[in-house]
């Protein structure tokens, strides 16, 4: 099986898929159509991207049957496309959990204590204690968290280790979980504005999640509090946050931002940051030795049983029910051609088999086949099989 790694990788991940057995191509410097003809001219089955861009033409010209994205998200990569033409789109999701976590305490800690501001005025010969001594302190100070995945899970031990109280909301947040967490559920992303000292953002980049921090947030964020992001720039209406860091005087953390460039380098122009009470990093929150390891050795793993079974973990794109309305259960004989027989009636009677497992009993003498249906067969079409040949022992069918 042939790998196009088209991003900086590990040389561990290299190293892990090269013992796989896979035949590795890597180039990080793959882009747009550089990247559409190297899928086309190296047949590659399987590509690796990171923060790389995957379109739809890189989808259809080639031989693709699984993407992995080498961290957490996969908005970068056309998945409806991927979809349409039985392409697995796989990631690694928790792998870069932690680091996140320590970046974004490390933006509070950085807003609390104006730890840039001090920085760049000792660099400038500049001494102001008396200015730079007035700090609120996180001890007692409510954090609130926008999503409650792993990142934001990993966000709750080290809150309680600065004393801070945390509420919570996330779609998927349950009484029972916010208790093992040992923090409070709010019912609503503006319950969890109101109630909070800080906010810190970790939720993915979905359609329900764009602009899901808006005008109506920011109204209801305490005067002062501090607002961190580290999950993605869409997700926050960013006109509406510069106008209450105006206006409320908000402070802001930002690892992600609107107008950010796509490369490793560049210029840049982003007029936020140059708000007062706005920091800002490099996109970085993934970006650890630790993160980067774990994430490799993940993607190799993905590939690896890909390329041993045929299937492969953390897929993203498959439906979470088929259309099937009913399930076909054929018990059969374990020979050459019984399922042919059974596909034949199915098709010659204008019906479409949406799944199917045939599990093999021991000693492979006998069988069963599940196949699911996207409408109900016929009793004579039912009998049709049953007698389409002796290796067939018994049809039933289900409603599912």
């Amino acid at each position: 099986m042939k790998v196009l790694v088209a991003d900086k990788f590990e040389k561990s991940g290299l190293d892990g898929l090269a013992d796989a057995g896979v035949e590795v191509r890597y180039d990080p410097s793959l882009k747009d159509e550089a990247l559409t003809e190297a899928i086309r001219s190296s047949g590659a089955e399987v590509l690796v991207v990171r923060s790389t861009k995957v379109t739809r033409p890189m989808l259809e010209v080639g031989h693709l049957s699984l993407v992995v994205r080498a961290g957490a998200g996969y908005n970068t990569i056309d998945v409806d496309t991927a979809s349409e033409r039985g392409i697995y789109v796989a990631n690694c999701p928790g792998k870069n959990s932690v680091a996140v976590a320590e970046l974004a305490f490390g933006l509070i800690l950085a807003l609390d204590r104006r730890i840039p501001e001090n920085t760049s005025d000792l660099a400038r010969g500049v001494w102001n204690k008396k200015e730079y001594s007035k700090a609120k302190g996180l001890f007692g100070r409510t954090l609130g968290l926008v999503g409650l995945g792993g990142i934001g899970c990993e966000m709750c031990p080290r809150a309680r280790a600065f004393g801070m109280p945390v509420v919570g909301w996330s779609r998927s947040l349950t009484d029972e979980k916010a208790r093992r967490l040992g923090i409070e559920r709010r019912d609503s992303v503006l319950q969890v504005a109101g109630d909070s000292d800080v906010v810190s953002v970790h939720v993915a980049l979905k359609p329900e999640t764009t602009h899901l921090i808006g005008e109506d947030f920011f109204a209801a964020m305490r005067p002062g509090s501090f607002f961190v992001n580290t999950s993605r720039a869409e997700v926050v209406d960013q006109s509406a946050l510069e106008r209450a860091i105006r206006q409320k005087g908000i402070r802001a953390a930002l690892d992600v931002f609107a107008g950010e460039p796509a490369g490793g380098e560049g210029s840049l122009e982003a007029p936020i940051f140059r708000l007062p009470g706005v920091i800002g990093t490099h996109h970085i929150g993934a970006s650890t030795e630790q993160a980067q390891e774990a994430i490799a050795a993940e993607t190799v793993r993905i590939v690896r049983e890909f390329t041993e079974t045929g299937r492969a973990p953390n897929v993203v794109n498959l439906a979470k029910k088929s259309p099937a309305t009913h399930l076909l259960v054929v018990r059969h004989y374990d020979r050459v051609g019984v399922l042919a027989e059974v596909f034949d009636r199915i098709k010659a009677a204008g019906i479409n088999a949406q799944e199917t497992e045939n599990v093999v009993f021991d000693g492979a003498k006998a069988a069963v086949a599940r196949i699911h249906l996207n409408q109900a067969p016929s009793e004579e079409v039912l009998r049709d099989i049953q007698s389409s040949t002796e290796d067939i022992l018994e049809v039933a069918l289900l409603q599912v």
